[in-house]
């Protein structure tokens, strides 16, 4: 079996291809830019590249993209031409060269205005057949991406998995007041009650898919840290996030104040991982159980993958508001 991983000198990208040079498997690491684990330089916007890349592998993994940091500093048809042409590039060439699998990275950004309630009202349930209401062409592209998928699976019989991962990147968050509010480790720890997920978990969803794409066919996967909050909690979770934590988790408190860290306020989404758990016999370990088990034995509750990743960022240049430009 030989694969190939698009975006290979990105966090998920590296890492997947890490993890497959431990387990011995062959693959080819395509990116724009060079990194330890690129193999090959291009983009997936080349049909000629794509297609003499494809006749040499039995899978594709597709993760390349544009993200959501790129929204102000790449054009529309920038997006367009990675995210929408590069995919269907990718699938037209599975599609005629017979690969075996495909498995499409997305995001967990094209439900949008959708996780974004109103003061008082419940936070959003959020799985795979929540409704779409994308923000900028981060979720438009990602989304029109995820129907050629099912468009290739359905008429063409090409086995294609979508991942929708949450947040794994380990940069400081996007947005301003988050960053001034929390401690960067404090604010992602308070992210894996909801809409994190490690990078290590965030690998082996995908050599799951990878070993569930034949049989499964086609599907669409929330991969996102197990969330503690039950359906009931919804409502007091958009007022008091902090109190169901503490009613679920009585040591939280005490462990977060060790480390001067806090609760969050309000928790407006969660993300429901329950497909992925029971169809891809997923069992992600990185959750806010793990983590205060981290905190009580001093250690840190990141993955030795995700430390060895590190941060890439997003912008070659620094920008006069923080990591992104706005």
């Amino acid at each position: 079996m030989k694969l190939l991983i698009t975006g290979s000198s990105g966090h998920l990208g590296e890492a997947v291809c890490r993890v497959l040079k431990t387990q011995n498997i062959d693959y080819i690491g395509l990116d724009i830019h060079p990194g330890p684990f690129t193999t090959h330089l291009g983009s997936i916007d080349d049909r000629a590249l794509v297609k003499d890349l494809l006749s040499q592998v039995d899978y594709v993994l597709n993760i390349a993209t544009l993200h959501k940091p790129h929204v102000v500093t790449h054009s529309k048809h920038d997006f367009v031409n990675v995210n929408i042409i590069g995919t269907l590039n990718l699938l037209e060439e599975a599609r005629l060269q017979q690969i075996k699998g495909f498995i499409f990275t997305s995001t967990t950004s094209t439900f949008g205005h959708v996780l974004t309630p109103k003061p008082g009202e419940p936070a959003v349930w959020t799985t795979e057949d929540t409704p779409y209401l994308p923000k900028n062409i981060y979720g438009v592209t990602k989304i029109a991406a995820e129907d050629l998928c099912q468009l290739y699976a359905h008429n063409h019989n090409l086995p294609c998995l979508v991942l929708k991962t949450s947040r794994f990147f380990p940069e400081d968050d996007d947005k301003k007041e988050q960053r001034d509010a929390y401690e960067e480790l404090n604010l992602k720890a308070n992210e894996l009650l909801y809409r994190r997920v490690d990078l290590q978990d965030a690998v082996d969803a995908h050599l799951l898919a990878l070993q569930k794409v034949r049989e499964i066919g086609f599907g669409k996967y929330i991969i996102s840290a197990t969330s503690p909050f039950q359906k009931e909690h919804l409502a007091a979770l958009n007022t008091d996030a902090a109190a169901v934590i503490r009613s679920l988790f009585p040591k939280a408190n005490q462990l977060f104040a060790e480390k001067d860290w806090k609760l969050p306020p309000l928790i407006d989404r969660v993300y429901v991982n329950e497909k992925a758990r029971t169809e891809l016999g997923w069992q992600p370990q990185y959750d806010f159980k793990y983590v205060l088990n981290c905190l009580e034995q001093g250690l840190d509750f990141r993955s030795e993958l995700a430390l060895a990743v590190g941060a890439k960022g997003y912008h070659q240049e620094e920008f006069e508001e923080g990591p992104y430009p706005v």
